[in-house]
C-alpha cells in the first residue's frame, strides 16, 4: 500500500479537530490524529508506541521509531491546536485551502503541518535502514497542560542524542525560550457595611498592598536578570485579571488577581514561586481575619536554553545560514532535553500566523524545510 502524498497527508490532518483547552467544553481528544499518524509511520516501516496520556486514552503521544541503538534524532511536534471560531475565518478551517502560494487550514503552520514534511524526509531514507534510531513523535496537550511532555519524562522516553521539534520558527534555528508560570492570588476578608471599617475586614485593601509587593518584586527580578538575546530582554510578571467585591457600600470579602510570569533561563521556577510567597506573607492579616493564598493555575513549563556551541545548534546553523535564536513563547523544548537531549526548536511556520484565523503555511517553505530534516538524518542516523 502506498504512503499518501504529502498534500494528502495534510489535507487528512487538517480535516481532523484535535483542540486541546483548559476550557472544558473546548477540549477534544486527539487519538484520530494518533492513529493516522501511526497507521503511516508503521507502512513507512517505523515500530509504533502509543503511550496513552488520559485514562480513556483519547488523548495519547505516539513514539515511531526505525532503527536500534544509542544516539539518533527525534524528529517531535504537538498534534493539538488552540480552539478556533470558524466565523473569523476566510476558508475553512478545517480543510486546507491553496491559496496565494500559501497552505490555508487549522494547525498547518502550529503544527501539524510539520508531520508530512518529516515522514518526507525520512521517506528519502526508505531503502535504507538506520545505524542509529530515527524517532518520529507525536504529542497531545502541548496547548494547554504539556500532559503529553510531562508524562514522556515520567516514562523516560524517547531516548536519543538528539531533538527538533517543528514550531513556527520561520526556518531559523532557535536555542532558547522564556519559561511560563500562570498564578493566582485568592485574598479572603470578610464582608460588611462600608459605613464602619471595623465590621469587616477588606479584601481588597489587601490585595492593593499584594500588587505593590509583586510590582516591587517584578522590577527586582528585571535588574537581576537580563539576557539581550531576547527581545523582551527581561523577566516579565503581567496582572492580566483582577476581580472582588460586590458593591460601593459593601466591605469586599474577597478579591483575586490572576498573573502571569516569564521568567528567563538560569531562573527556577521554585525559587521564584518561593519569593512570591515571602511577599504575599507581607500582606497584614488583621490578626487572622484575613487569608492570603498563591493558588498555580497549572504546571509551569520551565525556561530553555541549549548551549550555543552544542553539536545540533552548530549543525543547525551551518545548514540553514542562521545564528540560532531566542523565542518568546514556550515549547516542549525543556522536557526533552530533561530527557537526555540536545534539543533545538527548527519549523517552517512563523509563529505570527499561529492561533490566528486563516492560519497559512508558505508553499515555498515546505521544500527547505525537507532538505534540512533530511541533512540532520543523514548525519545522526545513516553516517
Amino acid at each position: 500500500m502506498k504512503l499518501p502524498s504529502l498534500i494528502e497527508q495534510l489535507h487528512a490532518l487538517i480535516s481532523l479537530p484535535s483542540v486541546s483547552s483548559s476550557t472544558p467544553g473546548r477540549d477534544m481528544g486527539n487519538r484520530a490524529v494518533i492513529d493516522l499518524l501511526a497507521s503511516w509511520l508503521e507502512q513507512a516501516g517505523f515500530a509504533v508506541e502509543i503511550m496513552p496520556v488520559t485514562p480513556c486514552g483519547h488523548k495519547a503521544n505516539l513514539i515511531a521509531t526505525k532503527g536500534t541503538g544509542s544516539g539518533g534524532l527525534v524528529l517531535a511536534g504537538h498534534t493539538d491546536t488552540v480552539p478556533f471560531d470558524e466565523n473569523l475565518w476566510s476558508v475553512n478551517p478545517l480543510a486546507l485551502t491553496e491559496k496565494d502560494n500559501r497552505y490555508y487550514g487549522l494547525g498547518v503552520c502550529d503544527m501539524k503541518g510539520f508531520f508530512p514534511l518529516a515522514i518526507a524526509a525520512a521517506q528519502l531514507f526508505a531503502d535504507q535502514m538506520p545505524m542509529a534510531p530515527l524517532i518520529i513523535l507525536a504529542t497531545a496537550d502541548e496547548e494547554s497542560s504539556m500532559n503529553g511532555a510531562r508524562i514522556l519524562v515520567e516514562q523516560g522516553k524517547p531516548k536519543a542524542r538528539f531533538a527538533v521539534i517543528g514550531e513556527p520558527t520561520g526556518l531559523k534555528p532557535v536555542r532558547m525560550h522564556k519559561g511560563v508560570m500562570l498564578e493566582s492570588v485568592r485574598i479572603t476578608g470578610h464582608s460588611g457595611h462600608s459605613s464602619n471599617p471595623a465590621l469587616g475586614a477588606s479584601a481588597l485593601d489587601a490585595m492593593a498592598v499584594a500588587l505593590n509587593e509583586l510590582t516591587a518584586l517584578r522590577s527586582e527580578w528585571q535588574q537581576c536578570y537580563r539576557n539581550a538575546q531576547f527581545t523582551v530582554d527581561v523577566p516579565t510578571m503581567n496582572f492580566g485579571y483582577i476581580n472582588g467585591g460586590d458593591n460601593p457600600n459593601r466591605i469586599c470579602g474577597c478579591c483575586e488577581l490572576q498573573f502571569d510570569v516569564r521568567p528567563m533561563p538560569g531562573m527556577v521556577i521554585a525559587d521564584l514561586q518561593a519569593e512570591i510567597d515571602a511577599r504575599l506573607q507581607r500582606v497584614d492579616t488583621l490578626g487572622g481575619r484575613i487569608t492570603v493564598e498563591r493558588i498555580p493555575l497549572m504546571q509551569a513549563i520551565m525556561p530553555f536554553e541549549e548551549s550555543k556551541d552544542c553539536e545540533l545548534v552548530r549543525a543547525l546553523e551551518k545548514l540553514t545560514g542562521y545564528a540560532a535564536e531566542s523565542t518568546a513563547f514556550g515549547t516542549e523544548a525543556p522536557f526533552l532535553q530533561e530527557l537526555g537531549m540536545q534539543t533545538v526548536i527548527y519549523g517552517p511556520g512563523d509563529i505570527a500566523q499561529a492561533h490566528q484565523p486563516d492560519e497559512f503555511l508558505a508553499l515555498d517553505r515546505i521544500q527547505p524545510t525537507i532538505d534540512v530534516l533530511a541533512a540532520l538524518i543523514g548525519q545522526y542516523c545513516f553516517a
